[in-house]
């Protein structure tokens, strides 16, 4: 079975499978009016701000690729400043029945230079390498290597990992 490529209905799943079992409510869900091929949207999940993607497949390199950046004042795209008001990067991948979300808090993001903070520039995108995919190179797998360490995989008809989702998600912080 496919995801949808639709944000709500994977917002419900999230709901269903992670928010509720970890008594967890979401609010102010927010479509952004920039990636949205990416399904760019932010949303309250209790006190915390998280910033929502679904990555791509791409047709030549192994992984999947997704967009995060902002546009500054002037009209140019730049990579998220740790400054910037959000707690969590949930970045949503699927391949044929696999479904997952990388759970990305902004220390993990700081830690592997995707946000800036003046001394690291940041990226304004990023390849993610969920466990189904074989790394390609040296470097896709160290990026593999972090980046499971954030994965929780959403099976369909199986229960999910809370103990990981709370890990995940920093419950301890709610």
């Amino acid at each position: 079975m496919l995801i949808s490529r639709d944000f709500l209905s994977i917002l419900r799943l999230l709901s269903e499978k992670v928010f509720a079992p970890l008594k967890l409510g979401y609010s102010d869900v927010i479509t952004e009016s920039e990636s949205q091929p990416y399904l760019a949207h932010q949303f309250q999940l209790e006190n915390k701000s998280v910033k929502f993607r679904m990555a791509k497949i791409t047709p030549t390199k192994t992984g999947q690729f997704v967009t995060v950046w902002k546009r500054n004042a002037q009209g140019i795209t730049e990579p998220f400043e740790v400054s910037d008001n959000f707690d969590f990067y949930f970045i949503a991948v699927s391949k044929e029945d696999c479904f997952g979300v990388f759970i990305f808090s902004k220390k993990i993001l700081l830690e592997h230079q995707v946000l800036s903070n003046g001394k690291i520039n940041g990226k304004r995108g990023i390849r993610v390498y969920p466990p189904w995919d074989l790394a390609g190179n040296k470097q896709a797998e160290k990026t593999q290597k972090w980046q499971t360490q954030c994965f929780l995989k959403l099976p369909w008809n199986e229960n999910i990992d809370l103990k990981k989702a709370k890990e995940l998600l920093l419950i301890n912080s709610f």
